[in-house]
């Protein structure tokens, strides 16, 4: 045991659920040898880590544009009129979003 090349053992607990993707993945491969797999994945694979600033922005555009229409349709219930004032500012509002939204979607798609 002492002459190893790998003499270093790693330890880790899983769910019923990662254990079945792992299982999943490996038939994929076609490997059986889950330590081979573990440590070429470990050693080898990708890490994808998102940088969700974009995200956050758009999610924000969404709120503040819901919570507008939610104030608009508050108004137009109230008083039955609309004012062009309150849809030129929704429409500002939905021009931001599909902006951010445009955005989001060329940075996806950079990723290869």
């Amino acid at each position: 045991m002492a002459n190893r090349e790998r003499n270093i053992q790693l330890h880790f607990m899983v769910t019923p659920r990662e254990r079945q993707l792992i299982a999943e993945k490996m038939a994929q491969l076609g490997t059986k040898n889950l330590g081979a797999y573990l440590r070429k994945q470990a050693v080898d694979g990708y890490i994808v880590k998102l940088d969700l600033g974009s995200v956050r922005e758009l999610v924000g555009l969404l709120r503040g544009a819901t919570n507008n229409l939610n104030q608009i349709a508050r108004r137009a219930n109230e008083t039955r009129s609309l004012y062009a004032a309150d849809v030129e500012d929704m429409q500002a509002r939905y021009a931001e979003l599909w902006e951010a939204a445009n955005k989001i979607l060329l940075e996806l798609a950079q990723i290869s």
